[in-house]
């Protein structure tokens, strides 16, 4: 399955490979783009590695789907590669 994220246009770092220079940039900008997904995401401890990364698929799609702010784009990471894809 493939690791998908949501992130902001203006931050110049990758998620995947500099995720504490992409946090810093992301709450400095006040986006806090993660507390934004797990309020979306639909998770709890009991379901599967698989079902839970489904649930952060979905809840991605979602914050894409309606990008109130016009500035969100989906990352997509192979989970072996390291490449970003809008």
């Amino acid at each position: 399955m493939k690791a998908t994220w949501v992130t902001t246009r203006d931050n110049p770092y990758n998620f995947f490979t500099q995720f504490d220079e992409w946090y810093a940039f992301d709450t400095q900008m006040g986006y806090n783009t993660c507390s934004y997904v797990d309020r979306i995401a639909k998770t709890s401890n009991s379901m599967s590695e698989h079902d839970r990364k489904q649930a952060i698929n979905d809840a991605v799609d979602e914050i894409v789907r309606f990008n109130l702010t016009g500035n969100y784009v989906r990352v997509v990471k192979e989970d072996d590669d390291d490449e970003e894809n809008e």
